[in-house]
């Protein structure tokens, strides 16, 4: 018997598929060997460094499992994912069934199909250590400034801060953009809005000798001025230019282009992007049987299989003519250092499952996700789109405009992707020609501040800031947001004032972990382990003993934020106690259950210095006293007050809009709402009472695999992992979509 060990369960059944009954194949379920969850868990003195590494509780029925099959067996393949995080899970693998790892079958595949599993198994190579020893480095380092820093944070400002290596210098981005919109000063600016004849539209580029740019003209008179000349003036057709443009085709996507597409056209969030691609990577139904049908997506890498292209260009050819079909292949290189942790971008493995036959087999965000990565890859094969670009100029003694349009000549690889342009075409004029302006007139704006970031454009951010890797990017983004860090809605980040004092803490104490350079510098040096050898264990130390000296210097020096008054009323949204906190606006007033609770409201002091709309009585009669409820704004939004107050402190949730799950309801089909109760928040059905389902986590479309049981799998953290947890059983197994990738994440939050 031969044994192929693998991460991923769904991974382990679509590869039995291809293989005969001499081999068994078996999934770790991701991680089975790891740092203690209780402790520090690495033993460093001034020149060694050794980590503890323990076989988690979650893991030992698999570890036995494979541990009886590695008996049994007569040779055993390692064959977890082709980065360095897969190098490690099977060098922990094999430490864990007693094995030598460098003596142990390596097997890669970037793609789950029949061609790829039988290459693989005919060219095993031996377990890169040097990998090994980049991941093995970058999770010492994460357990370091994890463990050791957050309970700093937690001892200055409050229970459940945390602190990484990747995940502050992502929060100070993200910090660094919301300053900028709080000091942003707007500047008035005044445009001349202009037709000329046959609605020509047409923009002031110059006047009385002086170029127009955006903010030129900065008053209502100034532009009344300009207007009461232009009507004066005689104008003619200028200059006219035509010149052909081209429009590159898009590269393939990689882990970054991909989330930030998918957010763009279909709203998915990196995460949800992630596990859709997961499926589809690990293998779904097609005409030919359980396989994968797109190959590894964590990867930053834009190199293609030259088969692949091939099969690319010959399906260009046959269905979409000579004319869509370049000269030679086209090949994409990344400009920034990076690419090692795959060797090929995301591509579909077979051109044959089109989306058109997909669609009867894929789920609906499964076929989305699917024909966005589909037609990319055959547009990144195909010609270029071309242009007619049209530019004419209408001339006075002391003005002119310039009005440019575009005609699509030739549409190349948007016949594959399509385009929102549209051809703007301007009338055929003739140089001389008198022309009349048909109206004109002015309109006042504002300068904007800077957008804030989405979770596509942070992505976007931290890869070209070199911070982080494919693998780290939606973990990071997921991680800030369950610390109470950030806030999205109508996906634009927001940082909360937590974030706010936590990182000024950092800047000013810890000024390297919030700093983009010093970070990115980091997965520099980690390539550098994973690609040259270089050693790990002075890395670790020359960044381990100055850090220590700061931790215990901030133990000393750092004054204790952590100031909290009872105020002797319950939080209208939990129960628990109320607490006046002071924060960088001043004092305020928090619930004593954060982080489970956020609810927050402003002080009296700070309603008088910010005064709003005077209370509005509502309905409803307090029950404890029978005086009129009050409905009040306080920093998470309105609330009931008794009017009584302060004789009578009690409040209550008022109902806002109520939120909506895009998964209906497991039991009856119905909407899920997001409710909010004394005891905390959930997913009920709309039809209740007539259905009773609820659940405190939103469920997915994934189903409990338990015998008997069929309950919705509703994806969750705990212990510090990400797990699906069954809403009917509470059976937990792995989300094998974070998987491999959180051990990053896991790293950077310490255990309290």
């Amino acid at each position: 018997m031969k044994l192929i060990i693998v991460e991923s369960p769904a991974k382990a059944k679509t590869i039995k598929n291809f293989l005969s009954s001499d081999y068994e194949v078996i999934a770790s379920k991701g991680h089975i060997r790891d740092l203690p969850k209780a402790r520090f868990g690495i033993k460093i003195d001034n020149e060694t460094i050794i980590p503890d590494y323990k076989i988690s509780e979650d893991s030992t029925a698999i570890v036995k499992q494979i541990q009886e099959l590695a008996k049994k067996a007569d040779t055993i393949y390692l064959a977890t994912d082709e980065d360095r995080e897969g190098e490690a899970i099977g060098w922990h693998i094999a430490h864990a069934i007693s094995k030598d790892p460098e003596s142990l079958p390596r097997i890669v595949f970037h793609e789950i199909t029949k061609n790829a599993i039988i290459h693989a198994l005919e060219t095993p190579r031996k377990l890169d250590m040097d990998r090994v020893n980049a991941q093995q480095a970058r999770r010492l380092l994460d357990r370091i400034v994890g463990y050791k820093l957050s309970p700093l944070l937690a001892s200055k400002i409050q229970k459940g801060l945390s602190a990484g290596r990747v995940q502050s210098s992502t929060l100070k981005i993200v910090i660094d953009r919301e300053r900028e919109i709080r000091a942003f000063i707007p500047q008035e600016y005044w445009t001349i809005d202009t037709l000329f004849q046959t609605d020509i539209d047409a923009t002031l580029v110059q006047f009385e000798n002086e170029k127009i740019d955006k903010l030129t003209i900065k008053t209502g008179d100034e532009a009344s001025r300009v207007v009461s000349v232009i009507k004066n003036e005689a104008f003619k057709v200028g200059e006219i230019e035509t010149k052909e443009r081209k429009s590159s085709t898009p590269p393939p996507f990689m882990t970054s282009t991909i989330q930030q597409t998918a957010s763009s056209q279909l709203g998915f969030s990196p995460k949800k992007t992630m596990m859709v691609a997961q499926a589809l990577y690990e293998g779904v139904k097609t005409p030919e049987g359980t396989s994968g049908v797109i190959t590894y997506m964590r990867t930053d890498s834009l190199n293609l299989a030259a088969e692949a292209v091939e099969s690319a260009r010959e399906l260009i050819l046959s269905r979409y003519g000579k004319a869509y079909l370049p000269e030679n292949p086209k090949v994409y290189t990344k400009k920034s250092k990076g690419a090692q942790e795959a060797h090929e971008a995301i591509r579909p493995t077979m051109l044959a499952f089109t989306p058109e036959i997909a669609a009867t087999y894929l789920k609906p965000d499964e076929i989305k996700l699917y024909k966005l990565i589909y037609n990319r890859f055959i547009a990144c094969q195909m010609n270029d789109a071309r242009f007619e670009q049209q530019s004419i100029t209408f001339e006075s003694s002391k003005a002119e405009f310039r009005a440019t349009g575009r005609k699509l000549l030739f549409d190349g690889f948007y016949r594959v992707v399509g385009t929102d342009d549209k051809d703007k075409l301007l009338p055929a004029l003739t140089t001389g020609d008198a022309i009349d302006i048909q109206s004109i007139s002015t309109e006042q704006h504002f300068t904007e501040p800077p957008s804030r970031y989405s979770e596509a454009s942070l992505i976007k951010k931290l890869e070209s800031e070199g911070i982080g890797r494919p693998s780290t990017y939606a973990p990071t983004v997921s991680t800030l947001q369950a610390r109470n860090y950030i806030e999205i809605e109508k996906r634009a980040i927001t940082p909360t004032e937590i974030a706010f004092t936590v990182t000024e803490l950092l800047e000013k104490h810890f000024e390297e972990i919030v700093d983009s350079s010093f970070t990115a510098s980091m997965e520099e040096t980690l390539d550098e382990i994973g690609e040259e050898g270089k050693s790990w264990h002075k890395i670790i130390l020359d960044f381990y003993h100055p850090f220590m000296a700061k931790i215990e210097a901030g133990k000393a020096d750092i004054v204790s934020l952590k100031i909290a008054t009872p105020l002797g009323r319950n939080c209208p949204q939990c129960g628990s106690e109320l607490l006046l906190r002071s924060g960088r606006f001043g004092e305020f007033i928090a619930c004593s259950g954060f982080p489970k609770c956020k609810y927050t409201e402003q002080t009296e002091e700070n309603q008088k210095n910010n005064p709003t709309v005077p209370d509005e009585v509502s309905d409803e009669m307090c029950d404890k006293c029978g005086s009129a409820m009050v409905i009040k704004s306080g920093r998470n939004g309105q609330f009931l007050a008794c009017s009584g107050y302060p004789k009578c402190k009690n409040t209550k949730t008022l109902n806002a809009e109520l939120k909506f799950s895009e998964v209906p309801c497991p039991d009856c089909g119905g909407k899920l709402t997001w409710r909010q109760s004394k005891r905390g928040a959930f997913w009920g059905c709309e039809h209740y009472p007539k259905c009773k389902f609820i659940s405190k986590f939103e469920p997915t479309e994934h189903k409990c695999e338990v015998e008997g049981c069929g309950g919705a799998l509703a994806p969750r953290t705990y212990r510090n992992k990400e797990v699906f947890e069954c809403t009917k059983c509470k059976n937990r197994t792995p989300n094998e979509t974070v998987t491999e990738t959180t051990s990053e994440e896991i790293s950077e939050a310490a255990s309290e």
